[in-house]
């Protein structure tokens, strides 16, 4: 069995730290998950949100500087894997230890980000339009109309979030990315591919049928996936001390 390992997992646009909850039920026991809230929702309901990417991405930076030195993954679906993404930057660039893998999953990489596709996703029907698109949102959120405006809200917000990215081409990171995608997903295969160029170590990409929730769909099967991927690069590490590559 390999050494314990926590998963930061950052969620998508529109989600809460709750969608990575059950996974704690079904993942080996040696993964520690551990789902990020983002300020302005879930248990940090109470805190101002940010509005710009980078600024989260820096709050989010901050706080992970502050756990105790420990073996950890970094993953993030959609708007949460481009936010693990500028994570892990601004770890390298602080020197804290770095995860031993940057997991993303339904994500373009970052040099294809297009921050134009969220320039017409300001009207509620458009939004929800978006929702049903990705059929990753219950039937019962459509049918509430208090649940459904808080979904919205929420969804609106994150995609200012990410229509403030912009690319820095910066070094590639000293660890592996692993990536995850759906074949049903609008996501082209080039854009996933583009990983690659953003790792300088190895970097992989697994498929699985369904479209932009597939880890939802296909959970056991992507879930099997993951902790494989995970073993392989806390077996590779086993003998590197973790804090090393933060100078990398």
């Amino acid at each position: 069995m390999p050494a314990p390992l926590t998963l930061f997992s950052l969620p998508c646009a529109g989600a809460s730290a709750a969608m990575y909850l059950r996974w704690r039920r079904r993942l080996p026991s040696w993964v520690r998950v551990q789902p990020i809230e983002l300020p302005g929702r879930g248990e940090r309901l109470h805190e101002t949100p940010e509005k710009n990417f980078d600024a989260l991405a820096v709050r989010l930076c901050d706080e992970l500087a502050m756990n105790p030195s420990q073996r950890y993954a970094l993953f993030g679906h959609s708007m949460g894997a481009l936010l693990a993404y500028r994570v892990a930057h601004c770890l390298r660039a602080r020197m804290r230890p770095l995860p031993v893998a940057l997991l993303v999953s339904a994500c373009a990489a970052p040099s294809q980000q297009d921050w134009k596709r969220y320039a017409d996703k300001d009207s509620d029907a458009s939004l929800i339009a978006e929702l049903r698109k990705q059929d990753g949102t219950p039937e019962e959120v459509f049918g509430n109309p208090e649940l459904l405006s808080m979904t919205l809200g929420l969804l609106g917000a994150d995609y200012r979030i990410c229509a403030s990215f912009r690319y820095q081409k910066l070094p590639p990171l000293p660890l592996p990315i692993h990536v995850f995608g759906g074949h049903a997903d609008e996501i082209d295969v080039s854009k996933l591919e583009a990983w690659r160029l953003e790792s300088a170590a190895n970097c992989s990409l697994d498929w699985f049928e369904g479209g932009h929730f597939f880890l939802r769909l296909h959970e056991e099967a992507f879930l099997s996936t993951l902790a494989q991927r995970l073993a392989g690069d806390a077996a590779q590490l086993s003998d590197v001390p973790h804090a090393a590559l933060a100078s990398a």
